[in-house]
């Protein structure tokens, strides 16, 4: 079984979900799991967690992403997207310098409003689905963060635009949001993500080349192991006798100075364990996700696993 994240992009008219589910025949497992969905006509950086990697899809949905979006001034439709119907168009009036000054001002914290078509769930309906039946229901405006909104050109009614956000943002919104602000309405034309955390497009795979090196036994290559997703997190490699701890999943004691809140523990053997977040009323490190197992342990001397 293959334990790690594999960068993949996913390419137009695939669903993550269908990004999984071909995966799955292509490495023979199970277990695997995306880090946050793009719509199907969005393309771009989806990194996938497999075995063991799986304990990061939650951590990974967190990371902040980047983007390169075509917005579409004087159209407002359903979906937000060109995918929707059109429910009206107004004359674009304005200039490119007031569109670029319009979109510069979202830099910063917003509050947005989630659209209809999203897989979020309100009394434990997906909003798309109530969508699709006709109805639209109150959204409440959710916080996120734009860090940067670098504009690429300007050919109205066309603006392309890079974003980088936080976690839970609608571009698609971002881009109906900026056509109201702007009093002629928008919807985005287009989607690619360039980047999720250190994952970059230009080291993303398709599932044709995927397949392809899994045929040769190459792909392994291409898999970042769970502990290289921590470069932030300070490496502690444990004394000898707190492996049986270790082993049994328990907290680790600390005395003195705490290398950090979150450190990368390690076995005496070299074996990978898992991040640890510290308790500062214990005096300890408390495991938040374990990526090791029994067999680990039981390697050959001298082997480390992942």
């Amino acid at each position: 079984m293959i334990n790690g994240v594999l960068n993949v992009y996913k390419e137009k008219g695939y669903t993550s979900h269908d990004v999984v589910a071909k995966l799955r025949g292509i490495l023979k497992q199970k277990k695997i799991g995306h880090t946050g969905t793009l719509d199907p006509e969005a393309e771009g950086v989806l990194p996938v967690c497999l075995g063991r990697g799986t304990k990061l899809c939650g951590m990974l949905t967190d990371k902040r992403k980047t983007y390169q979006a075509v917005l579409h001034l004087g159209m407002e439709t359903d979906t937000q997207d060109m995918t929707g119907q059109v429910i009206s168009r107004r004359p674009v009036e304005v200039t490119p310098e007031e569109a670029a000054r319009c979109i510069r001002s979202f830099v910063g914290d917003q509050m947005q409003i989630p659209p209809m078509y999203s897989a979020l769930k309100v009394g434990g309906k997906k909003l798309y689905e109530l969508a699709r039946e006709g109805k639209e229901v109150e959204r409440k405006p959710r916080p996120v963060t734009f860090y940067e909104i670098r504009i690429l050109s300007v050919e109205l009614p066309l603006v392309t635009m890079e974003v980088t956000c936080s976690k839970g943002t609608y571009i698609r919104t971002l881009c109906h949001d900026i056509g109201e602000k702007l009093g002629c309405k928008g919807c985005m034309e287009s989607l690619l993500r360039t980047r999720v955390d250190q994952f970059l497009i230009q080291d993303s795979l398709k599932l044709s080349e995927i397949e392809k090196l899994a045929a040769k036994g190459s792909l392994e290559e291409h898999i970042l192991l769970p502990d290289q997703m921590f470069p932030e997190c300070p490496k502690i490699k444990a004394d000898r006798k707190f492996d049986k701890m270790l082993e049994n999943g328990n907290p680790l004691p600390w005395k003195g100075a705490a290398p950090g809140e979150r450190i990368r523990v390690y076995h005496s053997s070299g074996v990978f364990i898992g991040i640890y977040q510290w308790q500062e009323e214990r005096k300890l490190y408390k495991p938040e996700a374990i990526f090791s197992s029994p067999e680990d342990f039981h390697a050959p001397s001298g082997k480390e696993q992942i």
